[in-house]
Formats: structure tokens, sequence, C-alpha cells
């Protein structure tokens, strides 16, 4: 993977101060440096500047970005950060047309399919990316991102400027670009969050391109063009050919994106979708004579603190046992502490540029720093639960019956730290409803569904849309701020497309929840881990920790200079840190409780100081 950046005016000339605007690429290039230490460059035009920092994973030599290709009088530039699945079937087609290519690259492949059938090609594409493409004859700049927005990519205008990259820093390095949050902001955080809405940015007038979408940025200004969207239709094949497609889509996507020039790794939960992803790459491996590198990760003292819920059933180490005997991998166990656990939440803050999912995400920062020792590539098994109807909220009464986001279903626990002040300034409750209703009529529908199927598809809809995002967003920031690059194969949009219009009956036959995705791995794991029943990424349970995060929190309040005293009341804090958690009752997701809600407060604190975000209220 790789960063991006970079700025686009038709109404002046970069070249007449190009030492300047080539500074201004170097500190957008620097900020986030940490995506692709490996390498960078830079470009300049006339009206276009584009940056980018390199992770070598594909041609470790020969394909070195910015890339540029001049047909006659025409010029073409791209900036690219992603990985290209079907890239030898593309490199044929091209080669059949006429096309020399220059390196093994599939930053090349995407600059000669635009060049040579226009920006439609991104149709083609298989893959994760986020890139930019400057069109120095036709005078555009377009910026695309993957179907799934897997892939991340931020822009704003000012002063008639198209500012866009790969992390929302790069944004404030352009002249002129303030980090602000308006009382939308605040709705973000503190009513939605960590979750937020595609295609903003929470910060004022910083968006993100959507999922499926690519813009064009001309003299006439921006388009926006969707070239892809999830369509519901009849589902007609059998259970045994559902089973058998699946099968083949879960296996050829994993194999797919096993393809790099250097050693690839998989993080090993021992839960049914990283157990399948691992499984593949191993066999797929020894065939090779090679073996296969895995990771799992849990937290100081949970063999002690560990407390089962409803939410969190088992603890992972016997079933990573099991798969490790299973496959003979080479199989490394990283621990948290609770000291690395709380300091992290920072560095969490500096990779998301925004409060994240608290110590789940300060968590797998940490554990990513590990894994990035021994591997740069690694394969996760990400996105099962939204895509095949993993989470509680597919199958409870309440979370049909409810009219609100089903992993954020209590409003109160969020405002029950703010100040009386704030919450009249800002109804949270109002901006939420408005969000879900908007995505719930977006929900494709299929002519002739009974309510109950159609009720199941809106909360799919609203998992693909909102709760997947977040966590692929915690997954690409975790993992690019040390440099590894993370593939989520069980994300592949062609999986999507064909399990969306899959019925419930057999998604989840005879209330086996992910029975399609059980089924189509059967003979991969053993019956213990293919049976085993959903337990979510770890978390520690350690009262010491909790302890930690009163303290640190009480310590923020009582320094007059803290930004967040502003918006959240002290006395309302220590009410809260004398109650019990109770670990069972999250307030976000599966994994968000009491603890993480000091969490949460100390990442919005730092978020503020970090960034001297001014508040518009």
């Amino acid at each position: 993977m790789c960063g991006i950046a970079g700025f686009c005016n038709f109404k002046g000339n970069y070249m007449e101060e190009s030492p300047k605007w080539y500074d201004i690429l170097n500190k957008m290039k620097y900020t986030i440096r940490h995506r692709g230490p490996d390498d960078n460059g830079q470009y300049l035009t006339e009206h276009a500047g584009l940056a980018h920092t390199r992770l070598s994973i594909i041609d470790l030599t020969g394909g070195k970005q910015p890339m540029s290709r001049r047909i006659a009088n025409k010029m073409f530039t791209i900036i690219y950060n992603g990985e290209l699945y079907n890239t030898a079937e593309l490199r044929q087609d091209l080669e059949l047309k006429g096309w020399k290519f220059r390196t093994t690259s599939d930053t090349e492949v995407i600059l000669l399919g635009i060049i040579e059938y226009g920006n439609e090609f991104v149709k083609e594409l298989n893959g994760i990316f986020a890139f930019a493409i400057w069109d120095e004859y036709n005078q555009t700049l377009s910026i695309f991102r993957d179907r799934l927005g897997i892939k991340p990519l931020f822009y704003t205008i000012i002063n008639d400027t198209l500012v866009f990259g790969s992390e929302l820093k790069v944004l404030f390095e352009y002249p002129g670009c303030k980090p602000v949050i308006d009382k939308q902001g605040l709705c973000e955080v503190f009513g939605l969050g960590p979750a937020k809405t595609y295609g903003n940015g929470v910060f004022k007038d910083c968006y993100e391109v959507l999922p499926g979408y690519y813009n064009v940025y001309g003299k006439d200004g921006l388009k926006s063009i969707k070239y892809w969207e999830l369509v519901s239709s009849p589902h007609t094949d059998s259970y045994e050919e559902t089973i058998e497609k699946t099968a083949f889509l879960v296996k050829d996507s994993i194999k797919r994106q096993m393809i790099s020039d250097i050693p690839i790794c998989t993080f090993l939960s021992g839960g049914v979708d990283s157990s399948i992803v691992t499984a593949v790459c191993a066999i797929e491996l020894e065939k090779l004579g090679e073996k296969l590198n895995t990771f799992s990760f849990d937290f100081d003292g949970n063999d002690k603190f560990f407390k089962a819920n409803s939410f969190q059933p088992s603890r992972d180490r016997p079933y990573v046992d099991m798969m490790v005997s299973h496959l003979k991998t080479n199989h490394t166990y990283l621990e948290c502490d609770n000291l690395k656990l709380a300091d992290y939440l920072y560095a969490s803050v500096d990779a998301k540029d925004l409060p994240g999912m608290a110590d789940v995400d300060s968590s797998l920062l940490y554990f990513c720093s590990e894994v990035k020792k021994y591997n740069k590539v690694t394969l996760t098994g990400e996105c099962a639960d939204e895509i095949f109807g993993g989470y509680p909220w597919f199958h409870n009464k309440e979370s049909f019956e409810m009219h609100t986001f089903p992993w954020s279903k209590n409003v109160e626990p969020r405002k029950q730290l703010l100040k009386d002040d704030l919450l009249q300034e800002v109804n949270l409750e109002e901006y939420i409803l408005a969000a879900y209703e908007k995505s719930v009529k977006e929900t494709p529908k299929l002519e002739g569904e009974n309510s109950m199927e159609a009720r199941r598809r809106e909360i799919a809809y609203l998992n693909i849309k909102w709760f997947m995002i977040t966590l692929l967003d915690r997954m690409d920031r975790t993992s690019m701020y040390s440099g590894l690059e993370a593939r989520v194969p069980l994300a592949d949009n062609r999986i999507l497309e064909y399990v969306w219009n899959v019925p419930w009956d057999i998604k989840c036959k005879d209330g086996v929840v992910k029975h399609l995705l059980r089924e189509s791995a059967r003979g991969l794991l053993p019956d213990e881990v293919l049976n085993r029943k959903k337990s979510p990424y770890p978390k520690t349970y350690n009262p010491n920790y909790e302890k930690l995060l009163a303290d640190r929190l009480m310590a923020v309040l009582e320094d007059s200079a803290s930004p967040i005293n502003a918006l959240i009341d002290k006395g309302k804090i220590k009410n809260f840190i004398s109650t019990p958690s109770d670990y069972g009752k999250p307030w976000f997701g599966q994994l968000m409780a009491g603890p993480q809600m000091l969490a949460y407060m100390l990442q919005v604190n730092y978020w503020l100081d970090k960034y001297k975000i001014q508040i518009l209220l």
C-alpha cells in the first residue's frame, strides 16, 4: 500500500512559485510517510501537484510513482494506493490492444487502462484502491475509490483548489485549510462516533470520496460519478449451487490476494473467518514448500480476568492452538499490557486523525507494529460478519423493531458525560435519526420480498455502509501507521454482490449463524473451529486498565487547559467512574462498554489538543 496526496487549481500557475509548491508537496508526503516508508516522489505542473509515498510490495524496483506516460502530445500521470488482484487479465487485454509495458506493477496497468478506455475502466478493477490521475491534455484531475471503501480518500475544496489525500491530516498541510469542527462535526463525534457518515470527513468542509465513486475536477468544477452499486435481484441458484459458488468465490479471492513479491502472513484469531483465510493461504504456500507466518492477539491478564458474556462467549487461545496444530504454521502469540493499551490510545488518534474505537483501535495499532517486525503484508478475516450476517443484530427481534442503528441502540450513554448546554446546542437524537433514515431509504429493494426479508436487507445495508466501513477504516489506519499492508479477501465485491441476494434460509440455515460461509469452508477447518460460536476481536477485562483510564481522565479534567473541559461535565465523569462497568452492555458494537467510554473521552481530548481544533457552535 501507499499514501497519496495532491492539489489542483485552474486559476493560477503553480510553476510560477515552484519551490513553494514543491515544499508543500514535501510536507504532504511527510505527514503520511508511515503509509509508504520505502520510497516517495512528487510531480508538479501548471495546474496540479501530486505526491506519493510507497510501500513496495509488487515490482519493488520498477513501480516508482508518480508514474507518467505520454501519448503523442497527451501526458497522463497517476498516483496510486492499493493492490489490484486481476492485474494479469487486464494486462493481457491491454497488450492485445498494442500497449507495451515498462514495469510489472499494477500501477501501470491502471494508468494504461484509463488512457485506453477512459475513467470507466475503473469498473474492470478487482482490488482495493484509491488513486488520482492527472490528464494534462484535457485538464482534469480524477480521483477514484474502490467499491467498498477499503482504501481511504479525503478531499476539500478551498479557494477554487481541490486538495486531496489518503488521510485527513494531509489536507491541513495546504495553505488556508484549517481543522474546524461545527455542530455537525460534534454530532458525528458524540452521536455517531466512532462510526461516521459515509462521505463525511467530520472536519468542516472536509469530505471523503464515496465508495464506488470517482470525482472529476475540471475547469467547470467537481463532478461525482457512481460506477458501482449493490443491486437486489432474485436468487435462482439451488442450495448446493449456492454453497459451491460461495466456496469458489471465497477461495479465489484469498488466492488472488496472496499475490506479493515479498512473504505474506495472516492474522489468526481462531474464529471461522480468519481461520478460513489462514487455511487457504497455508495450503497454497505448502504447495510451494513454504510455511505461513500467523499471529494471534490477546491481553495480559485475560487468563485471570476474562469474563464470558453474550457478546464474547469464549477466549481465542484454545481455537488458535487447534488451527496452528492443524495447519503447522509459524505462529506468534502477541499480548498487550495495560500501559501499552492506554498509551497507544493517542497514537491511534494520530493514525486516524479522529477519535476511534478506543482500545479496540489502540490494541490493533500495537499488534500491527509488532507484526511489521516479521512481515509487510497480511491477510485478515474482516467483513465476513457484515456480508454473511454474523452479528447478533441480524438475528434478534429487538434489532428488527428498533428505529436506529442496531450496534448503537441507546443514545443515553453518549449524552451522560456531556455538558447540558452542549446538549441543548446539538440535537444528537435528531442527527442520528436523520442519518439512519437516509441509509434505510437507500437500501436496494427487491420487489415481492416479504417484510421480514426486506427488514433484514435494511440491516445488512446499514452494516455494509456503516459498521463495516468503521472496521475497514480501523484496519487501514492501524496497519498503515506501521507500514503494514492489510488485505481483506472476504470483502471482495464479487462475494458481496453474490451473497447480498442469497436468501436468509440459506445464509443462516437452521438458525446456524453464517451457515453459508461455514459450509463453503467445510473440510478446511477442524469441526471445533468450523462450528465455533462467534466471538469478536478480543478485549482486556483487567480492572486495573479501567482504573488507569479513570486516573488519566481525571488528570485531564483537573487541567484547565484541557480542551475537552468545554464539552464534558466533571461531575458527571466522577459519577460515571464510581459506577461499576457492565461489560455485557456496550454502547457501540460489541466491545465498547464503560472503560471504552473513558478511553474515547481521552481520545477526544487528545484530538482537540493535537490538531488545535477550532469549535464553532
